[in-house]
């Protein structure tokens, strides 16, 4: 099998259910950006850290099953969805990150260490893959699950603090802005 098909040639790419829809259509947008934010992931690790790993590899199975879902309309889908106990899962690692934290007391910024840099890149992306989730659900015919939506706010916390972590263990000091 070819990887190449010229199908998409014209601008169009097939769903799941095999409908054509332009490459700009919000539901490509969304999860093509979803893709984006799991690739960049996929730089990032293999940290020097096994905890900070496992938690990536975890979150980019969880990105892939909802590219899985935003590439097919709701009449459509069956597999695996994110649900509620997977935002609760990434609850529970932002709550165990951060309190081996000293406190936050202001903005900080994006830099420091290249991984904690990349994860405040990824941070800025998945913010983006958010936007252009909830984009697609206020298009027109388009049915948005909330527990994805949620899944991706928190996961823009995660980064954040995964971010201040690897900082944290390399010693490295996070400046606030000046303003």
């Amino acid at each position: 099998m070819s990887l190449y098909t010229g199908r998409g040639d014209e601008g169009k790419t097939d769903l799941h259910t095999g409908e054509r829809v332009s490459k700009a259509s919000p539901r490509i947008e969304a999860y093509g950006t979803i893709d984006e934010l799991n690739a960049l992931l996929g730089t990032i690790h293999p940290t020097d850290y096994q905890d900070i790993g496992d938690v990536l590899r975890s979150v980019q199975n969880h990105l892939h099953v909802i590219q899985a879902e935003f590439a097919t309309p709701e009449s459509e889908r069956d597999g695996p969805r994110i649900e509620r106990e997977d935002v609760e899962q990434l609850e529970t690692w932002i709550d165990g990150f951060d309190a081996d934290l000293p406190a936050l007391e202001s903005f900080v910024l994006p830099g420091g260490c290249d991984g904690a840099s990349a994860l405040h890149h990824a941070r800025t992306v998945c913010r983006r893959a958010e936007r252009r989730a909830v984009a697609l659900g206020h298009s027109a015919a388009e049915d948005v699950r909330e527990p994805p939506l949620v899944y991706l706010n928190r996961l823009s916390d995660l980064l954040f603090v995964l971010a201040r972590i690897l900082n944290h263990r390399a010693d490295v000091t996070e400046p606030a802005p000046t303003y």
